[in-house]
């Protein structure tokens, strides 16, 4: 099974920028979709985006929607989550996972599998 490794967080101030990166160990099948998702202490995990390899078609969640962008790296294998005009709400542990299904984009976190050990993001106000 491919493994994910998520990288990138860190601290940074409100109205800034961060760039994760979701690494696989391998090739990740051209027909899986790599989804992050965040869980902020004492809440549930929610769903950030979601990209599916095969024709990059791309969902985001609404609240980081124009302020957030994921692509796909195919030469290194890497998913990668552009956030910007960070707010302190986006705090939280970013992980990034796979599923494999056809039709729509999953938005849902039991749809995936391969759950990476999470990349931690704080923003000072």
């Amino acid at each position: 099974q491919v493994q994910l490794v998520e990288s990138g967080g860190g601290l940074v101030q409100a109205g800034g920028s961060l760039r994760l990166a979701c690494s696989a160990s391998g090739r990740t099948p051209s027909t899986y979709t790599t989804g992050w998702f965040r869980q902020a202490p004492g809440k549930e995990r929610e769903f950030v985006a979601a990209i599916r390899w095969t024709g990059g078609r791309m969902v985001y969640a609404d609240s980081v929607k124009g302020r957030a962008t994921i692509s796909t790296d195919n030469a290194k294998n890497t998913v990668y989550l552009q956030m910007n005009s960070l707010k302190p709400e986006d705090t939280a542990v970013y992980y990034c996972a796979n599923a494999n299904n056809f039709g729509n984009i999953r938005t849902d976190q039991y749809a995936y599998t391969n759950w990476g050990q999470g990349t931690q993001v704080t923003v000072s106000s």
